[in-house]
């Protein structure tokens, strides 16, 4: 979806292992390596990426059982291209196909780093302390 005189482009569309592997790290996320990037994505429930005179600049992707849970992941944007309202733009795909393929009831969960959480509560997303929190383990 582009909009008039806007240079983003934002697509439907998975990122090639190497666009994956390149945007995490330098929009700040943990790196990954490429053998765990090529067997995740092709699971991906539903992903976009935004652009910018062609090159890939941010992406975002859902992932889950395609039914009961979904999580969103990945939400990133380059540095050189945050402040534009990509990240939102982003999200606005992501839980627009939520709404419009996921059953009803269905559970919906994100980490928030930092004040990202900001954006995710205009989406509907709150936090789940103290009732419950998030855990994490890397194998």
């Amino acid at each position: 979806m582009q909009m008039n005189n806007d240079p983003y482009e934002l697509s439907v569309e998975l990122p090639a292992v190497e666009t994956y592997l390149r945007l995490r790290p330098a929009a700040g996320l943990s790196a990954m390596s490429p053998e765990s990037a090529a067997l995740g994505l092709p699971n991906t429930w539903h992903a976009v990426q935004v652009r910018h005179g062609g090159e890939p600049v941010g992406m975002g992707r859902v992932i889950g059982d395609g039914g009961c849970f979904f999580q969103i992941v990945d939400i990133c944007v380059l540095p050189g291209h945050q402040g534009r309202g990509l990240g939102k733009r982003i999200m606005a795909e992501l839980v627009g196909e939520l709404e419009r393929r996921a059953p009803a009831g269905a559970y919906v969960s994100l980490i928030a780093d930092g004040d990202a959480r900001h954006l995710y509560k205009k989406f509907g997303f709150r936090e789940t302390a103290p009732a419950s929190v998030g855990m994490h383990r890397t194998v």
